[in-house]
């Protein structure tokens, strides 16, 4: 989905809301920043596999979206933070169900392999 369709109004909220934390990184870089500024350095640690092409993209996304704000302290060298706004948070609490949903899923996931592996034994 392009970025024109998600601000569409004629577009249904589900539709406009995942343009907002499309792609494989947003999403784990909004449950990084829910707990607490991190520069980008610590971001990228936290998320192993996450380049730094990603997560400056990803970043300058978020931040045309409201999702987080940047602040440069002026000191040598220079320091970046990045922290979630107040809209930033409201989208982590509404990510909160479809969180607890997944991990659920995971749960009867891992529950269906176990119980086809004791079958595979049994037999």
């Amino acid at each position: 989905m392009t970025r024109s369709r998600a601000q569409d109004p004629d577009v249904c909220g589900v539709t406009a809301a995942v343009a907002v934390i499309d792609g494989k990184w947003k999403t784990a870089m909004l449950w990084v920043l829910e707990g607490g500024p991190h520069r980008p350095g610590e971001i990228r640690r936290l998320l192993p596999g996450l380049t730094e092409k990603v997560l400056t993209q990803a970043l300058r996304e978020m931040e045309a979206d409201g999702l987080v704000h940047r602040e440069v302290h002026d000191v040598r060298p220079l320091k970046t933070v990045y922290s979630l706004t107040a809209f930033g948070l409201d989208l982590c609490t509404a990510l909160a169900p479809l969180s607890d949903w997944g991990h659920r899923r995971l749960d009867r996931l891992a529950a269906g392999r176990a119980a086809a592996a004791l079958d595979q034994q049994a037999s």
